[in-house]
């Protein structure tokens, strides 16, 4: 069966759909001894010989999907060329190509999925698909009484209107509150903007779930193995 030669390259793990997309626009990939540049290539990957710069993939590449708990300070990536601490530093002993779906900003810890299929990455990162995230956050203060409200309705942020789907608070007193929530929306910085406009500044932030993948006790910096329910849970999220 003949499909994109992009989608391809990503299930493959050689880079996200973007990505491939970037490396055959350049020149870089070659199907059967030819340049391709066209982005609406099709080809079979059980028969076409393909080349990325010179170097011929494999077409099959067993599927690796990973949780992960990102401890704090650590940047969501693979590798920093400044020396900062990152994801790549607790995977070095893995030989698979690994794509981090979205990322968490350095402060904050919790759940990062991590897979070597490209196409799935894409599209659990796609605001499309609005894939769930739930999180403990800890606020400074007490929590103004219309909180919930609020934030379920709507609150104005200087990139638009930003709102939770489910949102508890689990514990408060006069200096410090901890709130459960569920939010869809993946905005640089999200939860702690919102806070912010609230008047409670985030002291501590840990993103517990994933659409159906959930933190549970992995312990900061480790890693776990996708059950078969939760890698088919999320393909089904995203239409895959």
């Amino acid at each position: 069966m003949e499909i994109r030669l992009q989608k391809v390259l990503a299930s493959a793990g050689v880079a996200s759909r973007r990505a491939s997309e970037e490396l055959i626009a350049a020149g870089r990939v070659r199907v059967n001894g030819r340049t391709v540049k066209e982005l609406g290539t099709r080809v079979d990957p059980d028969t076409a010989l393909i080349e990325v710069d010179g170097e011929a993939i494999s077409t099959f590449v067993p599927k690796v999907h990973l949780a992960m708990h990102k401890p704090e300070g650590v940047l969501s990536a693979m590798s920093d060329g400044e020396g900062r601490p990152h994801l790549g530093d607790y995977l070095a002993t893995r030989s698979d190509r690994l794509f981090h779906v979205g990322r968490l900003d350095v402060e904050t810890e919790g759940l990062i999925l991590l897979t070597n299929d490209g196409e799935l990455a894409n599209r659990l990162a796609h605001p499309r698909y609005g894939i769930r995230k739930k999180y403990l956050v800890w606020v400074e203060g007490a929590l103004p009484r219309d909180a919930k409200a609020r934030l379920v309705a709507g609150i104005e942020l200087e990139d638009g209107l930003a709102r939770v789907d489910a949102f508890e608070v689990v514990e408060k007193d006069r200096t410090r509150s901890l709130v459960e929530l569920e939010i869809h929306e993946g905005r640089n910085r999200i939860v702690r903007r919102i806070f912010d406009a609230l008047g409670t500044p985030v002291e501590r932030l840990v993103r517990t779930q994933v659409g159906p993948v959930q933190l549970g006790e992995l312990r900061s910096g480790r890693t776990r193995v996708l059950t078969t329910v939760e890698v088919r849970k999320l393909m089904e999220l995203v239409d895959l």
